[in-house]
């Protein structure tokens, strides 16, 4: 009888263990962050709720295409809900430099015959930004 291999010796050969726990996923997360200029002063409205609301658009520049001289912008709508961000947005006035922080949102709304929706930012904070 021969005598077994250390390779025998050590017993059949076995995959790694799965970790007791799965990994957790990644958090999500939605944060924008927005810098370019206001296209138009923001207006204030007062909603059926009795809520009232800052709206107002920013227009960032895209960076150029290669080998292409032609301006591409985003105008990006930002609605404001809280009252410190819906008395700063107020202070802004078209052409101002400005920084948004907030969120992406889409929202629903009665239009027409129909409802409709539209993405926009929901600003936790908009500020005069240098420039």
């Amino acid at each position: 009888m021969r005598a077994p291999t250390a390779a025998e010796d050590a017993g059949p050969t076995r995959a790694p263990a799965a970790p007791a726990t799965p990994s957790a996923p990644p958090p999500h997360r939605n944060e924008v962050v927005l810098t370019g200029r206001v296209s138009a002063t923001p207006e204030e409205r007062q909603l059926p709720s009795g809520d009232h609301l800052v709206t107002f658009r920013v227009i960032v520049d895209r960076p150029p295409e290669r080998g292409s001289t032609k301006r591409a912008v985003d105008v990006i709508e930002v609605a404001c809900w809280g009252g410190r961000v819906r008395r700063s947005a107020l202070a802004l006035s078209a052409g101002d430099a400005v920084q948004v922080e907030g969120s992406l949102r889409r929202r629903f709304f009665a239009a027409g015959a129909g409802r409709a929706s539209r993405y926009e930012v929901e600003a936790r904070r908009a500020v005069k930004a240098p420039g």
